[in-house]
């Protein structure tokens, strides 16, 4: 079979794998962005469908069966995101003669409006959250609301990811709430209709992995936990999950199979519930009729490849097993490596990366290699860093030890949160609620002197090492006078600090680690001799360090620009999506000036003091480039 994959980037990769074991053939699709990503080299055959654009490209219904047609595909598999849940995108899939791998359209539809899923929950005796959908009048919305009593969740009807949710704690806050998640769902699911639902104080996010044939079967492949969340956006996930009492662990499983099996459910696909963590209560949350971005931790503790299961549904075979054939074993956990800067309120981050070592042991989904550039157009994830243990225990020290080893340099990403999260004693103990982040503070990255150090240690061992050998050099480290005098290594960090460092003593010998003298530990590191940089993880977090010349230290150095301090600049690149002040305006510190889009997220930038708008620099459906002036000011 030759399958179109209708997506990119690290979920493309996953598919190809197995698609590959299976024997078919694969196509990758790519818009301009991602003419050079690694998932288009692995694939049969790759094909452009378009610009940069969304609409344009991976959301290009059209495009998408063009290339089909083009190309000689017999099924595309949509994989998660973009059109997986649009089940007007299955539909023409099918109505052109090729197999969807997902499940039928009907089933899409249903669960893809929020109102219409609880409804069928209810009917098939799955537990809903208390609220209210029978109206979208905003007075009937607050109504309701005053009747389910604060707080409140106002969410939008269709849709997930996060987008258009607001928690409302008090009656005066409902009307802004309603309107700023009504505009966000509009602007992310063309929908913009609303649930009022009680908030549930301690929730935990417990979901159910669910798999369906055509004939009928549908099984359960037990729990995962995915409570750690920002944003309600996944950053850490594992499975099973812990600490549920027995009639809950029982009654989400039931629940997620009678649920799947009331619309004769197809594929592979995830119940989500909220779970009460004072009470063991369990309350269904809505139904993802795709792949889910964690389903690597349910594959590892029960076996089954469930792109495999997708696939061979699809086709028409039987799941060839029976829920008694399921088995649990062992824990396993998946950190969401993004692009984002956790000390700068994760704001995206963009840029190439320059050093990757990936520890061994360890599944390691991602979209990138060493060398491939994170652009602003796609959401931040960049890998997936997935192990797993005989026990919970033992998975969550392999997870820290798999981050203390993990080298990823040229931008910065959370992997150093994801090293203090597993630490943090709600995750040690499974006792994690959606709140968590949200009522924790996460500390500021430890500064990296000691890290200076050691990366100037590494440089000069791997340089040492890397000279042409002759009689002196082949006699290694020995020296008929001991080298006494400390050697200078000067180092430019990713932030711009420099630090000069005087290196004596014994070097270690050049390899993928270096030792700290004090602690006998071992970071690892990456050195590249002809860039003249090192990359050294401590703490999870790799730090990068380009090694300057004598020349550039001694030369009188450039007065440095850091933008217009008069001015609201961007802090990344992105799209101007509003611009909500005009010239002449009088504005105050903290007040909303200019929102762009970035990485599939919008961003407020407020004005850093008071001032009068002077000239506004860009338009909505402007790109504008990190640093980049967009408004200046005049002082009031």
């Amino acid at each position: 079979m030759r399958i179109l994959i209708a997506n990119r980037g690290e979920i493309a990769r996953r598919i190809i794998r197995t698609a590959d074991r299976l024997g078919h053939q694969t196509i990758a699709v790519f818009a301009d962005p991602d003419a050079n990503a690694p998932f288009l080299s692995e694939a049969t055959v790759a094909a452009r469908i378009g610009p940069a654009s969304l609409a344009e490209s991976y959301l290009s219904i059209e495009a998408l069966l063009t290339a089909a047609h083009h190309t000689g595909a017999e099924a595309v598999h949509p994989g998660y995101g973009f059109l997986s849940e649009n089940s007007d995108f299955a539909r023409s899939v099918i109505d052109a003669g090729l197999i969807w791998i997902g499940p039928h359209p009907p089933a899409i539809e249903q669960m893809g409006s929020k109102i219409r899923a609880r409804r069928l929950a209810v009917e098939a005796g799955v537990p809903i959250i208390p609220g209210f959908d029978q109206s979208q009048q905003p007075a009937a919305l607050a109504e309701a609301a005053q009747d389910i009593g604060f707080p409140v969740l106002v969410k939008a009807a269709a849709g997930g990811g996060g987008k258009g949710i607001r928690i409302v704690r008090q009656p005066e806050e409902f009307e802004d709430a309603l309107a700023a998640a009504r505009t966000e769902a509009e602007r992310s699911f063309g929908d913009s209709a609303m649930i009022v639902e009680r908030y549930i104080q301690r929730p935990r996010h417990v979901e159910v992995q669910v798999v369906g044939d055509k004939h009928g079967n549908v099984i359960n492949l037990g729990t995962r936990e995915c409570s750690v969340q920002r944003r309600y956006q996944k950053l850490l996930e594992e499975a099973p999950a812990p600490n549920l009492a027995g009639d809950t662990r029982s009654g989400l499983r039931t629940s997620a199979t009678d649920l799947a099996q009331s619309i004769e459910y197809d594929s592979a696909g995830t119940v989500e519930f909220v779970v009460d963590d004072e009470t063991g209560d369990y309350y269904f949350l809505e139904m993802n009729t795709r792949l889910q971005v964690e389903h690597p931790v349910t594959e590892l503790i029960t076996g089954f490849d469930l792109v495999e299961l997708q696939i061979r549904a699809a086709s028409g075979e039987p799941l060839g097993f029976t829920q008694d054939d399921v088995r649990l074993e062992g824990h396993a956990f998946e950190a969401r490596i993004n692009a984002e800067d956790p000390a700068s309120g994760f704001t995206p981050q963009i840029g190439t990366i320059s050093h990757l070592r990936i520890p061994p042991g360890v599944r390691w989904d991602s979209g990138i290699e060493l060398g491939s550039e994170i652009s602003p157009h796609y959401d931040p994830m960049v890998a997936k860093l997935i192990v797993a243990g005989p026990d919970r225990e033992s998975a969550r020290q392999r997870l820290a030890a798999a981050l203390d080893g993990l080298v990823l340099g040229g931008l910065i990403t959370n992997t150093g949160f994801h090293r203090w999260l597993v630490d943090q004693a709600p995750v040690i103990e499974g006792r994690v609620t959606t709140r968590f982040l949200d009522e924790t503070e996460i500390p500021p990255p430890k500064p990296g002197e000691d890290v200076a150090e050691l990366a100037a240690r590494a440089w000069l061992a791997h340089k040492d090492a890397a000279r042409s050998p002759g009689p002196w050099g082949s006699l290694g480290r020995f020296r008929t006078t001991p080298h006494q005098t400390p050697r200078l290594v000067v180092l430019e960090a990713f932030a711009g600090e420099v630090h000069e460092v005087n290196v004596a003593g014994e070097l270690p010998p050049a390899g993928p680690w270096v030792a700290d003298g004090q602690t006998a530990d071992r970071a690892p590191v990456s050195v590249d001799l002809g860039a003249r940089s090192v990359a050294i993880t401590m703490r999870g977090t790799t730090h990068v360090f380009r090694v300057r010349s004598r020349a550039e230290f001694w030369a009188p150095a450039a007065a440095a620009g850091h933008g217009p301090t008069d001015a609201v600049v961007a802090p990344f690149p992105g799209i101007v999506t509003d611009v909500v002040v005009s010239p002449g305006d009088t504005v105050e510190a903290g007040q909303a000036v200019v929102v762009i889009e970035a990485m599939k997220m919008l961003h407020t930038l407020a004005a850093a003091g008071a001032g009068v708008v002077d000239e506004i620099r860009v338009a909505p459906g402007d790109q504008v480039a990190s640093h980049q002036a967009l408004v200046t000011f005049s002082q009031s």
